[in-house]
């Protein structure tokens, strides 16, 4: 063999061990990115998780608004991306406990029976005015302290919160929006920055407040994170007066 085959041979050696090398690594991170994903939601490959949907406000007890379909369509790209299944439920039929598999729960009080028990019973510090009268304080969301109102087209708040259970189980990921819409942002955040929440929190709980701008002109595209309410939202009212 001269000179000339060696060097060539042991470029293609040397261009294969690379390659080989390179993609194992990419296979590496790949796969522990993704067994963090799947532990932040509570969805290891081929388990089952429940999608509790809310009904449209004024529409039939079935219906479901646009928008909430849309927040349905974001979180379903998460469970399949970890390679779960997902059962949709609507909040009504919904009467199971929770822990033994992981939920998404969208809504508010006023529109999903599910969300008046999840926070009673695991964020008893958090208090969601459901008049149906017009009034300044209509649909304000209450947790340490603070109000957070809604002000139709400008300003619409989402409580976002990562419920795991005391056991150990699965967690419960509940979007009480305000609206439709900040439901749908809600959603939108959770798949943008649940690498950023997991690295935080890791498997804790956490209670975040959201504030969609401006939904009227943008919809539920520009939103922000206002406040952590963790521990205030799991501190019952009685307690923290």
């Amino acid at each position: 063999m001269n000179d000339d085959v060696r060097n060539i041979v042991l470029g293609v050696i040397a261009t294969a061990v690379s390659g080989g090398f390179g993609w194992f690594t990419r296979t590496y991170l790949w796969r522990r990115a993704l067994r963090r994903k799947q532990a932040f939601f509570g969805l290891p490959s081929g388990s089952d998780c429940l999608f509790v949907a809310n009904r449209q406000m004024g529409g039939r007890e079935s219906s479901v608004h646009r928008n909430d379909a849309f927040a349905l369509l974001e979180i379903s790209a998460l469970i399949k991306d970890c390679g779960a299944n997902v059962q949709i439920v609507t909040h009504d039929e919904a009467r199971q406990g929770f822990g033994e598999r992981a939920e998404f729960c969208v809504g508010g009080p006023t529109s999903n029976a599910r969300t008046v028990a999840h926070l009673a019973t695991m964020l008893p510090g958090v208090r969601v005015n459901v008049d149906a009268e017009a009034h300044a304080d209509r649909g304000a969301i209450q947790v340490g302290g603070e109000t957070y109102r809604w002000l139709k087209g400008e300003e619409d708040h989402v409580l976002l919160a990562r419920l795991a259970s005391a056991e150990g189980g699965r967690p419960v990921f509940l979007l009480s929006g305000q609206t439709a819409v900040s439901n749908q942002a809600a959603a939108r955040y959770l798949a943008r920055h649940h690498e950023r929440l997991a690295r935080k929190y890791g498997g804790d709980s956490f209670c975040l407040i959201l504030k969609v701008v401006n939904s009227q002109a943008y919809g539920p595209d520009v939103t922000e994170l206002v406040a952590d309410v963790t521990r205030a939202a799991r501190t019952p009212v009685a307690e923290a007066a």
